[in-house]
């Protein structure tokens, strides 16, 4: 079978593919700044190393056959949004793909997984909440509302020339708002789904959680294990993409904070205050993974809030108690 390097295996999208692959019993180097923070590698072998460092990148491609490059500097509104980042993210996460790219094709890799993001399409087709255009060749003329989406769509304009270039094989998806446990759920970095479901198992019954905006901006959110399914069958397939990998199941921000509150049976009053909200609407489009792939991800969102939700109570009542949480019970 190939032997495997997935980069940015410490994160959250990384760490499940890593044990998605070993689980189908692939050989896998998984390469990241750090290893994973809530469970052990599934990794047949691991590196903790910088990516933006060629060295670092000749030595984990070296008898690999095909990348799956995940690794970014990224995060959740709070980060990309505020624009105190923007040179951070755009410099790190290039430079990673540059490196990639380069040894990768040098070393013999036959082919790259490149996870690009939602976040490339231009505000102006996001500007009302029910009704955004994100098919895929609504990309151009680009107009990203982020700088994290403009080196998003530069890297897709690499990985797509180093194919014509040099002949290896690319496969693109563009992601749209993956969630699920073992993913960053405080700090700043966090997606809306963990900090609504940190804000509501923080908060005493009755209570009260702000958002950000007025909480009518709408999002489509993919639970990871669906997202992996895309991913590998995009990576099997003879598609290039880029392909949107995301779920048509539009929601408004404040909706999602009262599932989350009746997952937890909880009764918590909505404060919207001012904060980095974004475009005001954004969902899948899945029209052409259906054509291309056929198959599209169906899961409700109920589903995958759910089991995201009491993984992060867990969290949240082992920072409260000192005590680990294993299945619901405090130990």
């Amino acid at each position: 079978m190939d032997r495997i390097l997935v980069c940015g295996a410490g994160g959250f999208i990384g760490s499940h593919l890593v044990r998605r692959l070993a689980d189908e019993g692939f050989w896998v180097r998984g390469v990241d700044l750090k290893k994973p923070e809530f469970s052990a590698s599934a990794a047949s072998e691991f590196v903790v190393g910088d990516l933006r460092d060629p060295k670092v990148v000749r030595a984990v491609v070296r008898g690999i056959d095909r990348v799956y490059q995940l690794a970014a500097d990224m995060g959740g509104a709070g980060y990309i949004f505020t624009g105190e980042h923007d040179a951070a993210v755009m410099h790190n996460s290039a430079t990673i793909n540059l490196n990639v790219l380069e040894w990768g094709t040098r070393t013999g890799v036959q082919r790259f997984f490149y996870s690009s993001s939602a976040c490339i399409y231009p505000e102006r087709n996001q500007m009302h909440p029910d009704h955004p255009d994100c098919s895929e060749a609504s990309a151009y003329p680009a107009a990203p509302d982020s700088e994290y989406g403009w080196e998003k769509l530069f890297s897709e304009r690499l990985y797509l020339s180093y194919m014509r270039n040099y002949g290896v094989a690319v496969r693109i998806a563009r992601f749209h708002n993956i969630f699920g446990p073992e993913g960053t759920w405080m700090g700043g970095r966090e997606k809306a789904p963990a900090a609504l479901c940190r804000k509501v198992a923080e908060a005493p019954d009755g209570g009260e959680i702000e958002i950000w905006g007025d909480g009518l901006q709408t999002r489509t959110f993919l639970y990871i294990d669906e997202c992996l399914e895309g991913v590998r069958r995009l990576m099997d397939s003879s598609v290039t993409g880029p392909l949107n990998v995301g779920s048509e199941e539009m929601i408004t921000i404040n909706h999602l904070a009262e599932t989350i509150m009746g997952i937890a049976g909880k009764q918590l009053r909505i404060r919207n205050i001012a904060g980095p909200t974004g475009v005001r609407g954004r969902s899948s489009d899945n029209r052409l993974i259906r054509e291309q792939l056929h198959w599209a991800p169906s899961a409700p969102l109920q589903q995958g809030i759910e089991k995201t939700y009491w993984w992060i109570a867990g969290k949240v009542r082992e920072m409260q108690t000192g005590k680990t949480i294993v299945a619901g019970v405090a130990s």
